[in-house]
């Protein structure tokens, strides 16, 4: 089917891919937000578009100086050369005069003159794309609704006329409850930035309206960047399905992968749980390595450790980390919960998978949880993100730290449902050691083991498993009764 709107791209990926291809050509759009927002940066980003496709492009800005433009534009080392600039400061001479010899009101004369020189301007230049910063100007000089609405309709109607792609800048200084923009507007974008309790603001920009074409709803997450803005769309699993090969997949570990009745299937999710020191990490970098080991590429998400000391407690456990990195088997990414929000997140995801990325190892499911603005919102971009991943074939393995160390061990929150499979760890006190339990408590795909066994995590022998504690009663709540001898306790 033909495309009804021939499109004018904005310039910005993330946010032509909300909008389909970007904006349809020849109306007028509203892009709203509070002051430093970003309103600024995505238009200039937009005409720049427009002059590097061989458009003419016009910016008139009738609250900020031309000097201050020019400024935000050099910020992201773009230059304006090409891009014609009109400033309402030059008029100001000349409305002085006028306003000493009329018996009009001084805000007639002050909107009559800007609105005429405004579009002698533009009949000057006969740009394609134009942006209007900002109508906050035009509301004071209006002084009424009445006369505003009228202004903004002679606007678009002049526009149409002259086939130019128009967006209007509003810092949203009026009526909250006033929508007479919305409703002249052929499309409506809106900017938002929220201050988190802790961490760097979020922003989220929203197709409120876009008339004629499908877009993506809903907030997606976006970032002012050196360069201009990088909006990270919401992302839709429907959108993606994919066919792959359903086999399991081995950790190295026979005696593990027979618990798992022969491993992790792919495409599925696996939820390792248990306190901290448990061995949940080691046991996750295990499978990363061994998935490594047969060619196919890991990504390793780490929220709660640095980089370098997730390849050093691999190397200490004789895994060859540094060498799976080195040669790109291996991508360790160090995240920072209190500055990546979820829509980033997601977006770096869809970029690994893009490079063949098969295995995601998120470590801890605890940092992730920070990024998350509400519990409510976690859960449901937890289940989006390994509904996609599942779809396409992808293997995830989670980690959540338990709060507790023996007897009362607890989970932060209730995530085992949208697990495919969990993995329990517990410690547990034997013959005056301390010693570290392990069983498979759920898996959706096959059958599993209902085995308790004991995990030993050594320099010399990295990771092993033992035989069912069959002489044990209690292991899981760690305070165990012990009916049986050290035999019970070997290693496979």
């Amino acid at each position: 089917m033909a495309e009804l709107y021939e499109r004018a791209r904005t310039g910005i990926a993330g946010l032509d891919e909300v909008l389909g291809g970007g904006l349809p050509r020849d109306h007028i759009y509203l892009v709203e937000g509070d002051p430093g927002v970003g309103k600024t940066t995505l238009a200039l980003r937009f005409l720049l578009e427009g002059v590097a496709a061989g458009e003419r492009a016009l910016y008139i800005t009738l609250s900020e100086t031309a000097a201050e433009v020019r400024l935000i534009a050099e910020s992201h080392g773009w230059s304006l050369e090409n891009l014609s600039l009109f400033e309402l400061s030059a008029l100001e001479a000349q409305m002085r005069v006028d306003k000493e010899n009329t018996v009009f009101h001084p805000s007639d004369v002050e909107l009559t003159e800007t609105t005429r020189a405004v579009l002698a301007h533009i009949d000057e230049v006969k740009p394609r794309r134009v942006v209007f910063d900002s109508l906050s100007e035009l509301r004071l000089l209006a002084q009424s609704h009445l006369r505003y609405r009228r202004e903004v309709l002679n606007l678009k109607q002049y526009f149409s006329r002259n086939r130019a792609t128009v967006i209007l800048l509003d810092d949203r200084t009026s009526d909250p409850n006033d929508m007479q923009l919305q409703s002249i507007a052929h499309g409506v974008i809106s900017l938002q930035q929220k201050p988190p309790e802790y961490g760097g603001d979020r922003r989220q920009i929203r197709v409120v309206k876009m008339r004629g074409i499908p877009y993506q709803s809903g907030c997606h997450d976006f970032e002012i960047t050196t360069g201009g803005l990088q909006v990270y769309p919401r992302l839709v699993p429907a959108d993606h399905h994919e066919r792959f090969d359903a086999s399991v997949m081995s950790s190295g570990l026979p005696a593990f992968d027979a618990m798992l009745g022969g491993g992790i299937q792919r495409g599925t999710s696996t939820l390792i749980m248990g306190p901290a020191g448990t061995g949940k990490s080691a046991l996750a970098t295990q499978y990363a390595a061994a998935a490594a080991g047969r060619g196919e590429r890991v990504a390793i998400f780490a929220f709660d450790e640095l980089r370098e000391i997730t390849i050093s407690r691999a190397e200490s456990l004789g895994i060859p980390m540094t060498k799976l990195v080195d040669t790109g088997k291996v991508i360790i990414q160090q995240i920072d919960p209190a500055e990546m929000g979820p829509g980033k997140f997601s977006h770096r995801i869809q970029e690994l998978v893009a490079e063949g990325v098969k295995l995601f190892v998120v470590d801890s499911l605890n940092g992730y949880l920070q990024s998350m603005p509400a519990e409510r919102f976690m859960y449901i971009h937890l289940h989006e993100l390994l509904a996609y991943l599942g779809q396409l074939g992808v293997t995830t393995i989670i980690n959540m730290a338990q709060s507790g160390l023996v007897g009362n061990v607890e989970s932060p929150v209730e995530v085992s449902y949208v697990a495919d499979a969990v993995i329990l760890l517990r410690y547990f006190e034997a013959e005056g050691r301390v010693r570290k339990a392990i069983s498979v408590v759920k898996k959706r795909t096959g059958t599993h083991e209902d085995t308790i066994r004991e995990l030993s995590i050594s320099a010399k022998k990295g990771l092993s498993i033992g035989a069912p504690l069959s002489r044990f009663r209690g292991v899981l709540t760690s305070v165990p009764e012990f009916h049986g001898d050290l035999l019970d306790l070997e290693h496979k």
